[in-house]
């Protein structure tokens, strides 16, 4: 049980990991059309004609693809105050409660997973898009799958932290706060 655990701890790392590389393209991607679109819209009063469409279609690809990582690392915006003075006299309870609240992020993504996925197939079978039609339209099932495998992702890591199959440290100590 322990090498399937190690093994899908493995699997689901690598996936988060490349996904976050897919982020960091896509953000790298966002820069050269914003650039592109103030130097045009400057030098020759030709703005990029949908940019703010791909710029809202971006934000929500980044972050949902960098989320499984950035969970992965123990990265997460979360308050680790309260855990980290638990933990320096009572590890066993702070550990604990790490797990408690993983178990409860893993049911929470689950059910943006559960959520998401009929939106998916809603549009992936109507091919509805967004934007401005003779203008720049996009399809919106890239950004619903995107969602629905970030959820599904991050469910799985949080799940196998639960389970002590991945690492779920503090992302700080108290002497990380003193400078030391």
């Amino acid at each position: 049980m322990k090498r399937a655990l190690a093994a899908l701890n493995k699997l689901t790392d690598g996936i988060a990991i490349a996904a976050n590389a897919v982020g960091t393209l896509v953000v790298l991607a966002l820069v050269v059309v914003v650039n592109y679109d103030m130097g045009a819209r400057n030098l020759i009063n030709a703005p990029f004609n949908g940019a703010v469409e791909v710029v809202q279609f971006s934000m929500v690809l980044i972050v949902f693809l960098q989320l499984p990582d950035v969970v992965r690392v123990n990265r997460l915006t979360r308050s680790d105050g309260f855990l980290v003075v638990v933990g320096a006299r009572h590890p066993a309870l702070a550990r604990w409660l790490r797990r408690v609240i993983n178990l409860i992020s893993a049911v929470f993504m689950t059910l943006v997973a559960t959520a998401i996925f009929p939106e998916f197939l809603k549009m992936w079978e109507s091919n509805d898009f967004f934007g401005v039609p003779g203008v720049f339209t996009a399809p919106w099932w890239p950004v619903k799958l995107t969602i629905f495998a970030s959820a599904v992702l991050a469910a799985a890591i949080f799940a196998l932290k639960v389970l002590g199959a991945s690492p779920d440290e503090a992302t700080h100590t108290p002497a990380q706060e003193d400078g030391v």
